[in-house]
């Protein structure tokens, strides 16, 4: 019978990141219909709640998107970033610490 111990370094790789707000900030150029669309295809959010944070986002100035891994989180607003770049908009991102 092979007999195994606890492998202590994969332990301390399973443990959680910490996590951190996406928050989307409102402009005046983006195109409603556009920001619905990256929050959906990129932060994977319901179309309904898609609509909402960006509702929220217009009116108030900011809105929180997703709380998220710090990693994740930089790689969906690299995304979304890049997306409406390509598009020629102004979209813009922030992470807040949790």
């Amino acid at each position: 019978m092979i007999k195994t111990t606890p492998d202590i370094h994969a332990e301390q790789e399973t443990k959680l990141e910490p996590l951190w707000r996406v928050i989307i900030h409102n402009d005046d150029i983006t195109p409603m219909d556009f920001v619905v669309n990256v929050l959906t295809g990129i932060f994977f959010l319901a179309q309904s709640d898609a609509a909402d944070v960006m509702f929220a986002a217009h009116i108030t100035g900011s809105a929180l998107v997703q709380t998220l891994p710090k990693g994740e989180a930089e790689r969906r607003i690299n995304k979304a970033r890049f997306a409406a770049g390509l598009e020629g908009y102004p979209l813009h991102f922030s992470l807040v610490a949790e």
